[in-house]
């Protein structure tokens, strides 16, 4: 006992003396930051479970807290059974300048909605950004030193007038109705409630543990470098001479909540139009490339293409086919995972071009 009593006083005295809500407060804050790095445990769910709290209630309560370090009278404090005022009151201790615990509580959800905009907003105008390790420092920041005030203005405050959660009173109270019913009807009740309670912890620890996969598909584009280097999907190369090589870019983005390897098919091909127009009869093609993306999940992938056709006609198509599994013998739109395509018209190159490239 004298070993524990030694070592709980080496403590420094604004840790020892931090009030009990406000220490729940900063050891959730800590578990939260852990649970966000931590690999292995950034993962898990532990990670959402901590997150919100952390977002929606933490920093509005630890801001209450700086505001309103008083206790604040509840609906029944003002006047005893008699209808006289009660002592609280009749002392002076300034407990009407708190709030009660209904009031910090909502106050603190509150709070906590604006005040975490209000940081990402910051943020946003600094060179740090709006990132998951600059927000979650700021929080962690402001939480710890409202925190700090909060419990310095507690501390200059008599004792009966700081504000205090009443856990042994929430306890004795809970205790007694659970176990010391006042009727079978009561009794019957208060299991009802418990198995309630149960179930409605365990179906939003199971919906937390085992997420709806959702929907897996896989993001497959065609895109062009405008002036600036940006890639747009715009302004695609549609008239070429033979011969000629214009450059692409090939893009994916993997949403199939695994690692997969794309095979790539780029085909050019002379088509006409058939069914008045619905459909395309292919009657010649020629592969220009094939080639494969490996994509983790979430990831995207670029490739840089260079289109050479060499096929002379209006409306000539080039058709990206994109493949998970193993590429058919004779890759078709409709045999593909996902499929684009291009509308180009090839010409010959002039005499001019010709007589040079003989020349040479």
């Amino acid at each position: 006992m004298a070993d524990t009593s030694d070592w709980w006083l080496a403590v420094p005295r604004p840790v020892r003396t931090l009030p009990a809500d406000l220490a729940a407060i900063v050891v959730l804050v800590v578990l939260t930051t852990l649970s966000i790095f931590i690999p292995g445990v950034k993962e898990t769910p532990l990670r959402i479970v901590l997150g919100l709290p952390f977002v929606l209630f933490i920093p509005g309560y630890a801001f209450i807290a700086a505001l309103f370090p008083e206790a604040g009278a509840g609906p029944t404090d003002d006047t005893d059974q008699d209808g006289d005022e009660s002592d609280a009151s009749a002392t002076g201790h300034g407990r009407d300048g708190g709030i009660d615990g209904i009031e910090r509580v909502a106050l603190s959800f509150g709070l906590s909605i604006a005040i975490v905009p209000l940081i990402g907003l910051v943020l946003n105008f600094t060179p740090f950004g709006i990132r998951l390790v600059p927000i979650v420092v700021s929080l962690v920041g402001f939480t710890l030193v409202a925190v700090a005030f909060g419990a310095r203005r507690r501390h200059a405050l008599p004792v009966e007038d700081r504000f205090q959660v009443p856990y042994r009173a929430w306890y004795g109270s809970a205790r007694e109705e659970l176990f010391q019913p006042d009727s079978r009807g009561d009794a019957a009740l208060n299991v009802l409630l418990v198995l309630s309670i149960v179930l409605a912890i365990g179906s939003v620890g199971y919906a937390v543990a085992v997420p709806s996969q959702g929907e897996q598909f896989t993001e497959f584009y065609v895109l062009t470098e405008n002036e600036s280097g940006d890639l747009v999907a715009d302004d695609y190369p549609t008239e070429f001479t033979q011969g000629e090589a214009r450059p692409i870019v090939v893009g994916l983005q993997n949403h199939e909540r695994e690692d997969v390897e794309y095979s790539v098919v780029i085909e050019l091909q002379r088509v006409e139009q058939v069914d008045n127009g619905t459909n395309v009869s292919v009657l010649e093609e020629t592969q220009l490339e094939r080639f494969t993306m490996q994509a983790a999940d979430n990831e995207t992938v670029t490739r840089n293409v260079l289109l050479q056709p060499d096929m002379v006609g209006e409306d000539i198509r080039i058709v990206f086919l994109l493949y998970k599994d193993t590429v058919p013998a004779e890759p078709t739109a409709e045999n593909a995972y996902r499929e684009l395509h291009l509308w180009v018209n090839v010409t010959e190159p002039s005499e001019r071009v010709v007589q040079a490239r003989t020349t040479r």
